[in-house]
């Protein structure tokens, strides 16, 4: 009887002690795959700053033939931001950053499947193909740019996030990231507002980009669109000044 007792007390303790280890073991486990998404989202983004600096000048043209050369390292940044986890505790810079390196990347990655092409506009559809997926969800260009950034209410997305055309803002040769997001966004308006060949700027008569006029309403959140421009600009500008928009160049930012 003895025997029996202390053998029920054995079988006790180590059923206890393979619970405990079980549950130590599954929390190891999940502390490890948070640990390397989070270290994976912060690398690749490093990644991406690489391809960034290697291939596109400073003013934004993008050397699509060495990129092609490096497609590989590309398609690997952009798996990892198709595992990142833990989104919806992100905070709105994080976010911003992540979708607007994103829609960047798939745009170059678009292109690259195409390559060799004159125009993003000889693909079919360009912005319509949902080649990538992020989760669940399969995304074109147009949900990250429409049903995500635009969303967020941030205006100046526009000047971040490129189409591969010469009418576009310069894709910026480096990556985005949320602790420089405010100063990035600021520096690529400004650079695009000031910039001639999109922009011809007077105190009483303006040409501006077309993107003026497709997104017009993201650039009245707070106020005209004449006092957006106000604020980005170093041409002070009347409130009834003439506004005409330029032809849109589409041909490939290379």
């Amino acid at each position: 009887m003895k025997y029996i007792s202390t053998l029920i007390i054995s079988i006790f303790i180590a059923y206890n002690f393979s619970l405990k280890t079980e549950a130590q073991n599954k929390q190891l486990k999940k502390d490890r795959v948070q640990s390397v998404g989070k270290a994976i989202f912060v690398i690749n983004h490093n990644n991406w700053d690489k391809l960034l600096k290697k291939h596109v000048s400073y003013d934004g043209k993008v050397n699509y033939v060495g990129f092609k050369k490096d497609q590989q390292k590309l398609s690997n940044y952009i798996k990892s931001l198709s595992e990142a986890i833990t989104m919806d505790k992100w905070s709105k810079d994080k976010l911003l950053a992540f979708w607007i390196n994103a829609y960047n990347a798939l745009t170059i990655d678009l292109i690259l499947r195409n390559y060799p092409v004159e125009s993003i506009k000889d693909i079919q559809n360009p912005w319509d193909q949902r080649l990538w997926q992020f989760g669940e969800k399969w995304y074109n260009l147009n949900d990250i740019e429409h049903e995500i950034l635009r969303k967020m209410n941030e205006p100046r997305i526009h000047f971040a996030i490129v189409c591969a055309s010469f009418s576009c803002p310069k894709l910026q040769n480096k990556a985005f990231t949320a602790s420089n997001l405010e100063e990035q966004l600021t520096n690529a308006t400004q650079e695009f507002v000031a910039d001639a060949s999109k922009n011809e700027i007077s105190k009483d008569e303006l040409k501006l980009s077309r993107i003026f006029k497709w997104f017009k309403k993201d650039f009245e959140l707070n106020g005209s669109l004449i006092d957006f421009l106000n604020e980005y600009s170093d041409i002070v500008i009347s409130q009834s000044a003439k506004v005409r928009y330029k032809d849109y160049n589409w041909d490939l930012n290379n």
